[in-house]
């Protein structure tokens, strides 16, 4: 079944009974995939006895094979009366090949239009990337990428048709419009025609007569030809890496020294990377927000004047377009026919337009391109997609986790299966399928979102294929019984009767609680979950919501941690152990403290998190602050006639309660764990904390040492120096504890990238310099001095980020040596309390590109000259500069022009350090004195008992409190 799929797929395009028949087909599947997993919860891995207690079960399944096979006959008979599949393969390439170059011509048609906005400077850096005035040298290869509909086509011809920066810069020019399935012999006519002209075409194929013409004798006369001439071509519209392999190898010539240049028009990054350098690939953009709306009013013929009643309907409107010409063009061509009163209602059914309008048919087909030429592993993993909101961001790992509980992914060889997973993201990507949101300093794409226009079409073809259904949908009222795969909710809505739960495999919630659904989300009739992701709902998850989870056997993946409304969930039912299959468990923001002993019988976990972090923060004015600390000393002590610190600065309120969850004995079953975040250890049984490191693959864990005794510390350091697969460790204990057992460790992971630790170290432990590997290292209330700490920091050879929180480093200054920090990228100072310094010495730190500041003291900033390739330096929340003014003269006369970033609310300048200081010590020493009398009276809160004080003190300064009371 799964190889008719895939040869139906090539065909089914223009065939619309053998799309409805394969649509059967794959549903059968569907069916036979839901059996044999029944199959395989209730009789494998069981005992003899167990199996006699199940024979009710068995013989239910044995029912369920019969009918199906019944239905695999009707099946083959159909095929056979109707001659399905007739059609050969290379005539169904014919007709995608055909559909593909009546997109790419109506495309065409579009580059007058075009021209008349944002298409001038994308040209002028183009024919600079191309540098046309190098007349010598090797065939220099330019690649444009971008995404269909972006007018890569458009600024190629623009270039092409450019007289006096091409047409006078070389002997010869030709442009090839590329198919999937092109003709050798054609396409190699095609360029002897254009760029050495018919006559020579003739006299080729003269010296040829009498033989067959073959592609080694063309290609052979062409580089013959072409090697004294300074030519141009244009490959528009590149596919495949073997298509390219071909051209190279007579378009690319050694032996032409001229200064050739050669431009590919691709929408595949992987490919652009195949067929030149980084430094010659040009990733063309969508249109700025103000020349994608001159053009949406140009092609509407509509002016400024005539939107003022409804001036927001045209940023809308642009925004789902995503700053796509082609996208903007046929609705622009839409609009031109309708009044500005009627765009609003267009705007809103803009979905179901795309499906039924025949002016947007072109649009549709450029994103059902990209879409079909998928492979088939991708086609699943990216109609997936459609699950999400409009405008949501996409977290790879999560996504990934679900495509793998899904069964899209399949492991290859010893390759792991989560990296094939990660494979597919960064292709999809490649393919400009997908748009990055969030890259990491490594460059590695941590999360997307799809383009508004293109996840349109995608929801229309994920419905069309019954694979996914969404609850804000309206568009299925026509339907009276359909076997969605799928299930995302968007609303309120109630789902419609036509579902048949047997056998939808995941469910996702984004908006408020459902009104009344036909079925519980845990009962019988919900079996078939593979998949429960209630992260995005809007309503607080309950225990009731859950207590029935042992009922979803076949559950892979599962989230009930709400981000949008923190879960009001206190334990884990226990009858997860039920879910055999389980590889992912997300209980973050819930209240869960204690993971169950059930939890050891799922052996094939990989993932579980469970980490807690709430913030709080209180942005105060800058007498605000110190008021507060006035009003706090006078509560505590009960004397409102104490002298008040004068309010001369910013003050800044955080707290942080960053909790984990105890595991149990046995933990070490979990043979296939991977990540594990946050273990709270204190809370923790030390043969369970011994036990952790018997987790040979372990990659990733969190744990809590607040309060936790000396021996649990160590049985920890112990179990850090068995992993050898550990990738990422995080550390954290409360801003008052101590992490001065890390320094016993002997043996750290080898393999480490990412240290993270929070709490109070004393000195660098000798060992992190061993992390030779390490690519991020996150330190707060460290107290780290001395020189040791940055010595030690600046030999690891691969650190690229060093985020230095709170107290993370107590000395004045803050010094990165000659020859130090070799490839660190990013540095980010965050509230330092006593660091007054941070200097940059003569041939240090090459790479550093953003330098990032927020809060604390004043500091000032030295040798900002000496960093070569820094582009960024951010000032944010209460940052505050010494000697602002040569700090920005530095960043003037840098010859790397870098951008100096303040906040809009900036407003301190030029501050004399040691003024400064003076006023930074009185309020250490006052805070201090704050600390001494609140542990003397042992109070976590503000005491009740001086509510009449607070108000005479409310009164009295007219000020408005904020007070947070946190259960």
């Amino acid at each position: 079944m799964q190889a008719f799929l895939l040869t139906a797929e090539a065909i089914k395009m223009k065939d619309i009974l053998l799309k409805v028949w394969a649509k059967q087909v794959r549903d059968l599947s569907y069916n036979i995939e839901d059996c044999l997993s029944e199959f395989m919860v209730h009789v494998t891995s069981q005992s003899l006895s167990r199996r006699l207690m199940k024979l009710k079960d068995r013989h239910q399944i044995a029912m369920q094979i019969r009918d199906l096979k019944l239905r695999v006959e009707e099946v083959s008979i159909r095929n056979t009366r109707y001659n399905l599949i007739k059609t050969e393969a290379s005539n169904s390439v014919g007709e995608v090949d055909s559909y593909r170059e009546d997109v790419r011509n109506h495309a065409a048609s579009n580059i007058d239009e075009a021209e008349l906005v944002g298409f001038s400077k994308p040209k002028e850096e183009l024919i600079n990337l191309m540098d046309v005035n190098t007349e010598d040298g090797s065939p220099k290869v330019i690649c444009v990428v971008g995404m269909g509909g972006l007018g890569k086509t458009t600024l190629a011809r623009k270039t092409y048709e450019s007289k006096e920066d091409i047409v006078q810069k070389f002997s010869c020019v030709a442009w090839i419009t590329v198919s999937h399935s092109f003709f050798k012999i054609e396409m190699l006519k095609d360029m002897i025609r254009q760029l050495l002209g018919p006559e020579s075409l003739k006299k080729c194929l003269k010296e040829l007569k009498g033989k067959a013409v073959q592609v080694g004798d063309l290609s052979k006369y062409l580089m013959e030809e072409l090697k004294d001439e300074r030519y141009f071509i244009v490959f528009d519209d590149l596919w495949t890496i073997d298509m390219w392999r071909w051209i190279q190898e007579f378009a690319v010539a050694s032996n032409n020294r001229k200064g050739s240049r050669i431009v590919v028009t691709t929408r595949d990054m992987g490919l652009a990377k195949e067929c030149s350098r980084d430094s010659h690939i040009y990733q063309l953009k969508p249109l700025q927000p103000v020349d994608a709306a001159n053009l949406l009013l140009r092609k509407s013929r509509k002016r400024q004047e005539d939107m003022e009643r409804d001036g927001n309907i045209v940023e809308k409107l642009v925004k789902k377009c995503g700053g796509l010409p082609l996208a903007i063009l046929m609705v622009g061509g839409v609009l031109a026919t309708k009044k500005v009163a009627e765009w609003r209602q267009f705007y809103d059914h803009l979905p179901s337009e795309l499906e039924t309008n025949p002016s947007l048919e072109a649009m549709r087909r450029m994103v059902t391109l990209s879409y079909n030429h998928l492979p088939s592993h991708l086609k699943s993993c990216f109609l997936y997609l459609s699950i999400f909101p409009e405008d949501f961001e996409i977290k790879r790992r999560p996504l990934v986790d679900r495509w793998i509980a899904e069964g899209f992914i399949k492991a290859r060889g010893r390759v792991n299966i989560e990296d094939v997973g990660k494979s597919y993201f960064i292709e999809l990507i490649n393919r400009s399928m997908i748009i990055p949101s969030r890259v990491n300093v490594e460059g590695t794409v941590k999360s997307c979102r799809v383009h508004d226009i293109m996840r349109d079409v995608m929801v229309s073809v994920a419905r069309d294929e019954n694979f996914v259904y969404l609850t804000a949908d309206d568009n299925l009222t026509s339907v009276t019984e359909e076997n969605f795969r799928h299930v995302s909710y968007h609303g309120r809505k109630f789902l419609k009767e036509c579902i048949d739960w047997r056998h939808v495999r995941s469910l996702t919630m984004f908006g408020e609680r459902p009104i009344e659904p036909p079925a519980p989300p845990f009962s019988p009739s919900t079996g078939m979950l593979r998949v429960l992701d209630l992260h995005g709902a809007h309503f607080r998850i309950t225990k009731k919501d859950i207590k029935d989870i042992g009922l979803l056997r076949h559950l892979k993946y599962l989230n009930i941690g709400s981000a949008k409304a923190y879960s009001n969930i206190y334990r884990i039912p226990r009858s997860i152990g039920k879910l055999k299959g389980l590889q992912t468990l997300e209980i973050r923001m819930t209240d869960i403290s204690r993971i169950p002993n059930e939890i050891c019988n799922l052996q094939s976990l990989r993932s579980i998190r469970c980490k807690k972090t709430h913030w709080f923060y209180l942005g105060l004015q800058p007498s605000m602050g110190c008021l507060m600390d006035m009003m706090y000393h006078q509560m505590i002590t009960g004397n409102s006639h104490e002298k008040a610190l004068k309010p001369r600065m910013p003050c800044f309120r955080h707290w942080s309660i960053y909790k984990g969850v105890s595991v149990p004995r046995g933990i070490s079953k979990l043979q296939e764990l991977q990540t594990l975040e946050v273990v709270d250890i204190k809370r923790s049984d030390a043969n369970a904390i011994k036990e952790l490191g018997e987790l040979v693959q372990l990659k990733k864990l969190g744990v809590v040492t607040k309060e936790a005794t000396e021996q649990k510390c160590k049985l920890l350091c112990a179990a850090i120096e068995k992993f050898t697969s550990l990738c990422s460790l995080k550390v954290n204990t409360s801003q008052n504890g101590s992490l001065e057992w890390l320094h016993s460790v002997s043996s750290p992971p080898l393999s480490m990238r990412s240290l993270q630790l929070v709490g109070c170290l004393g000195e660098m432990p000798d060992w992190i310099g061993s992390l030779t590997h390490l690519v991020k290292i996150y330190l707060g209330h460290s107290e780290l001095k001395g020189d040791k700490t940055m010595e030690l920091l600046g030999t690891l050879p691969n650190l690229m980020l060093l985020r230095l929180r709170q107290n993370a480093y107590v000395g004045k200054s803050l010094v990165f040596g000659a020859r130090a920090f070799p490839n660190l990228r990013e540095l980010d100072i965050f509230y330092p309390d006593r660091v007054r310094e941070v200097i940059f010495e003569e041939d240090t730190s090459h790479q550093l590109a953003k330098i990032q500041f927020r809060g604390g003291r004043c500091v000032e900033f030295i040798g900002i000259k000496h960093l070569p390739r820094v582009k960024e330096i951010s000032l944010g929340l209460e940052a505050r500069v010494a000697k602002l003014g040569v700090l920005q003269g530095e960043v003037e006369a840098h010859p790397n022009h870098p951008v100096l970033r303040l906040r809009e609310d900036w407003s301190m300048h030029n501050i004399d350090p040691s003024v400064h200081e003076a006023q930074e010590e009185e309020l250490a020493n006052f805070r201090r004195q704050h600390q001494q009398e609140r542990s003397a009276h042992n109070r976590k809160w503000w005491p009740w008992r001086r509510r009449a004080q607070l108000g005479q003190l409310i009164n009295l300064h007219s000020v408005q409190l904020v007070v947070l009371v946190y259960k």
